[in-house]
């Protein structure tokens, strides 16, 4: 799949394509859904099947105190559309220069001009434009101007809940993962590579492998029993996501302690699926009263993955 990013990377051999415009994060099995309507929609056009997506996402640029958590970044979006069978991928910079353009102009300019836009897919409350001024109905009257059609995505339902990537964030926020796996199509999960740490953890017995998030916020937060897939093995551990308090932590990051493994992780990608949490994190009043919660939590996880 060809990742485009940026619409100066958008060239003339781009031109023509089915596309649909949205979040897609999670990639759950709505947006499947859709997507899979989509290539079937291109195939018969014989046209590329064309996602874009805006980053930053809007509301993280205008009102990043309320931007929801990412269920994926950009990153595992872009494999999770590529499995998916999506052919091209386009990263639109959004910024407060991007959001001033007319309604006409990204329709006109980038919809018509640049993608050369058949055949395209949105949600009925798509907005767009300056002012949010752009709507599903502009665009069903461009797309007869121009000759492109337009169709809206529809709600996919699954044990009476609308899967939608807020219904995912909130079985997460719930540590409900057997519901979210039902509505991703696969368990949540933590893609990482290790980076050096410091090292505290050696010191009372449990080293463990860290992950800087770049997500701008996590959707879970606290201590969990994980599975951890790395090198080609699959092993339990317990995981602590968010900033450390009694560490004096700032950035957010994952800390796994994997169980019964020696070997240096250092640099190597890891994959993190929380299995049960075991508690919030919360900060203690010394190092030795973590160490104490730490031992009982690994022996909890530890339990909880028997």
């Amino acid at each position: 799949m060809e990742l485009i990013r940026g619409l100066n990377n958008v060239k003339p051999h781009h031109k023509g394509c089915v596309l649909t415009i949205g979040k897609f994060d999670g990639v759950h099995r709505g947006h499947q859904a859709v997507l899979a309507n989509v290539l079937e929609k291109a195939k018969s056009l014989s046209l590329p099947a064309t996602v874009m997506v805006f980053e930053p996402q809007p509301e993280e640029v205008f009102t990043p105190a309320q931007a929801p958590a990412r269920i994926s970044p950009l990153r595992e979006k872009y494999e999770l559309l590529k499995q998916q069978g999506v052919d091209r991928l386009l990263a639109v910079r959004f910024n407060a220069d991007f959001a001033r353009q007319s309604a006409d102009t990204f329709v006109h300019d980038l919809l018509v001009d640049k993608l050369g836009v058949k055949f395209l897919v949105v949600g009925d409350d798509f907005r767009f434009g300056n002012g949010r001024s752009g709507d599903f109905a502009m665009l069903e009257k461009a797309g007869k101007a121009y000759g492109f059609e337009v169709v809206s995505t529809h709600s996919f339902t699954m044990h009476a809940h609308r899967i939608s990537s807020t219904a995912v964030r909130e079985a997460l926020a719930e540590s409900d993962f057997q519901l979210a796996t039902d509505m991703l199509g696969r368990p949540f999960a933590i893609h990482g590579r290790v980076v050096h740490g410091e090292k505290k953890g050696r010191t009372i017995g449990f080293p463990t492998a860290n992950v800087l998030l770049k997500r701008q916020k996590t959707p879970i937060h606290g201590v969990f029993a994980v599975r951890v897939a790395v090198d080609n093995q699959q092993l339990n551990g317990v995981a602590n996501i968010g900033t450390r308090p009694t560490l004096n932590g700032e950035r957010n990051q994952l800390e796994v302690h994997i169980f019964d493994l020696s070997s240096n992780l250092y640099g190597k990608p890891i994959t993190v699926v929380p299995v049960a949490k075991i508690r919030n994190e919360i900060k203690f009043a010394s190092f030795e009263a973590l160490k104490q919660q730490i031992q009982a939590d690994a022996a909890k996880a530890r339990l909880l993955l028997a």
